[in-house]
């Protein structure tokens, strides 16, 4: 086995492992229920990816569980967690109105 010919200071150690650090995770806010979730992926907390229901959230839950989290999202909703603009028509009475 070969035996290096010099010490490495702990100063030349420690900068080649400047990358091995952790980094902060990316995380973005939920514009239906307001909590943080990983980017591109669905909520946890509601089960929404871009605006679409994807996963109910509430189907695997037990009936008290499902009660309880069922009055947490509504309180979340009037509180202002869901963030809709005005602006826009949702749905097609209210784009016939505008027009």
């Amino acid at each position: 086995m070969t035996v290096p010919k010099q010490k490495h200071t702990k100063s030349k150690r420690n900068r080649r492992r400047s990358h091995l650090a952790l980094k902060a995770v990316g995380l973005s806010v939920c514009p239906k229920c307001g909590k943080e979730f990983l980017a591109h992926a669905v909520c946890p907390n509601c089960g929404y990816y871009k605006g679409k229901m994807v996963v109910d959230v509430l189907e695997k839950l037990t009936k008290k569980e499902k009660k309880a989290r069922q009055k947490e999202m509504k309180a979340q909703e009037k509180a202002g967690g869901k963030k809709e603009s005005p602006a826009t028509p949702s749905t097609m009475e209210e784009l016939a109105k505008e027009q």
